[in-house]
């Protein structure tokens, strides 16, 4: 990577960096593109070399966190599906917990209305997260670890939409709801019993 490219995500960085920042203390809908670049300490119209638009920042505040989660999963070779979607849970909800409140919101916003996102290959969360949990059980199947008659696609919308269940639950409550506890609840009382019968 040449210094052009290396000043060129360091720049990116920035603009995430600040924009989780701003959303986490004020919401959303509270800061606007100058907010964001003045806190990052670039030029206003910096900001439109990496994103179209303010909505799209979400979308990449989420990527890293969440990618981390993606490589820390092929990492684990050895493990068994079950302790992979142990691990995928709780690291779900502690990347979410860590974004905080007002980023979830953004992302539930997204999700109920995703003509709210870029109409891109990977532009929607709900997508991203779809595909990454459908990826663990098909990566089980074709161990063996899972059956091969495994209705994977259907166990990854029931799981997601528990998932994506507790952010919202966390968004109505205000916080009081803890998602990270809840998740660690739902692992131990339905996933062990969902997957029973598909284990091989």
């Amino acid at each position: 990577m040449n210094k052009r490219q290396t000043a060129a995500l360091e720049t990116k960085r920035k603009l995430v960096s600040a924009s989780l920042e701003l959303i986490k203390e004020q919401g959303f809908d509270a800061i606007n593109v100058e907010d964001i670049t003045k806190k990052a300490g670039v030029a206003k119209g910096t900001f439109y070399t990496y994103f179209k638009r303010k909505e799209d920042i979400v979308l990449e505040i989420s990527r890293a966190p969440f990618s981390e989660i993606a490589n820390e999963l092929k990492e684990m070779g050895g493990l068994n599906t079950s302790d992979k979607l142990r691990h995928y849970f709780h690291r779900f909800m502690e990347c979410v917990e860590a974004c905080g409140i007002n980023v979830c919101r953004q992302w539930t916003r997204d999700v109920l209305d995703p003509n709210n996102v870029p109409d891109t290959k990977d532009g929607q969360k709900w997508k991203y997260d779809f595909e990454m949990l459908e990826g663990i059980l098909k990566d089980a199947v074709s161990k063996g670890e899972l059956k091969k008659d495994t209705p994977v696609e259907l166990l990854t919308h029931i799981i997601i939409c528990e998932l994506y269940g507790m952010m919202t639950c966390w968004c109505m409550s205000d916080g009081k709801f803890e998602p990270l506890d809840w998740t660690d609840r739902f692992y131990q009382a339905q996933i062990k019993t969902m997957f029973e019968t598909y284990l091989n």
